[in-house]
């Protein structure tokens, strides 16, 4: 089923402002929140869309992504389930605005308690900068990295204590890692829920804990993981490998790996969003008398030709010859840049044709050729 589109979510126009997008959230917020709207699995639903649009449109970042890919080209950010709560970034954008009007807490529960509660035991998440080839990032490829992260305690399993019989239920929140109380608001009794003070969020209380992790239950350890990168990703967009960095302290989830791509500099090919620029120097005689040369492109050799008279700055377009789209649809150009390549060095020979070919030329400039300035015009900034 296709996702509706971010801005139709909100409501608001692709032209909206940092200012409108999150006005727009905070009304569907306060309008769709389930405090409001108990057992409404469609209010819920429509809470948990705007959320993700938001999410999307109020990162620059991931909203120009959006902007030229739509939703393939930030897929990647919320892994192959989908938007989760735990992916949302901007909880607290409106958590004390909502929480003066719900009595505090309310997104302790939606969010999976990414600032309190059991959550709190969550793994951190890991950087890894990948640098990658210009050729690589056309085909697509996979890599194996090695990173170093918290694993779970190989002696403990993971709990943190030296034996099981060491981990007893917290007795002040039982075992939730939260407490609830009960609020006053403009909209009724609502519940507040904050983090257990006894055990810290953590649900249970260890009275021996384990000394090979003290108590952690996790270790640090250098481990190998694959990343498959698609076609088209360029310098600056990341993957979001969900569960794939530091274990959670005492059996919490893991956090996840950002893999962020480091486009590695080429030797003559430099790229302009989905374009590939190629400068290529022509000798005088070349683009005077016009030829037929081989031109390199990401994919193989092709065969260019110069018409006679082609002018310093003339671009070429060779259509498709560029990168992959990331949403895999189509590919960009090649832009074929001309350079006329002067000699510092010549032969007896050479310089007196040059002399003769002046001569020639004597009393016909640049100035006095009626199209010549229209020409290089066209060519530097478009036909």
């Amino acid at each position: 089923m296709n996702k509706q589109d971010y801005y139709d979510t909100l409501g608001v126009a692709r032209s909206a402002s940092e200012d409108d997008i999150k006005k727009a959230y905070r009304k569907l917020a306060m309008q769709y929140h389930p405090d409001r709207n108990p057992d409404d699995k469609a209010a819920e639903e429509k809470f948990k869309t705007a959320a993700e649009a938001y999410e999307v449109l109020s990162d620059p970042d991931k909203r120009t992504r959006y902007d030229r890919f739509g939703h393939q080209g930030v897929a990647g950010d919320f892994g192959s389930g989908g938007f989760q709560w735990g992916d949302f970034t901007h909880a607290g954008d409106f958590e004390d605005i909502l929480g003066n009007l719900f009595g505090g807490g309310i997104f302790g529960d939606l969010f999976s308690g990414r600032t309190r509660g059991r959550a709190s035991n969550r793994g951190e998440d890991l950087r890894v900068n990948l640098k990658l080839t210009l050729e690589e990032l056309a085909q697509g490829v996979s890599k194996t990295i090695r990173i170093k992260r918290y694993v779970p305690c190989e002696s403990c399993g993971g709990i943190g204590a030296a034996d099981r019989n060491s981990v007893r239920t917290c007795p002040t929140c039982h075992g939730q890692g939260q407490v609830q109380q009960r609020a006053s608001s403009l909209f009724g009794v609502v519940m507040n829920v904050t983090t257990c003070p006894n055990c810290q969020g953590q649900g249970k209380i260890i009275d021996r804990p384990c000394s090979a992790c003290e108590g952690q239950g996790r270790q640090m350890k250098t481990v190998t993981v694959k990343v498959d990168i698609p076609t088209g990703a360029g310098d600056g967009n990341y993957m979001r490998l969900q569960g794939q960095g530091h274990a959670g302290i005492r059996g919490g989830p893991a956090g996840d790996v950002l893999v962020v791509i480091e486009q590695e500099p080429h030797e003559f090919f430099e790229r302009q969003d989905d374009d590939i620029i190629y400068v290529m120097p022509l000798s005088f005689s070349q683009a005077a008398l016009g030829d037929q040369i081989e031109v390199p492109t990401l994919s193989g050799k092709v065969r260019l030709t110069i018409p006679p008279g082609t002018q310093f700055g003339k671009v070429f377009r060779l259509r498709g010859k560029g990168m992959p789209h990331l949403n895999g649809y189509g590919q960009g150009d090649q832009l074929v840049k001309v350079i006329v390549w002067t000699p510092t060095e010549l032969t007896d020979r050479e310089k007196e044709l040059y002399e003769e070919l002046s001569r020639l030329k004597s009393g016909k400039t640049p100035e006095k050729d009626r199209g010549f300035f229209d020409r290089i015009r066209e060519d530097l900034f478009g036909d």
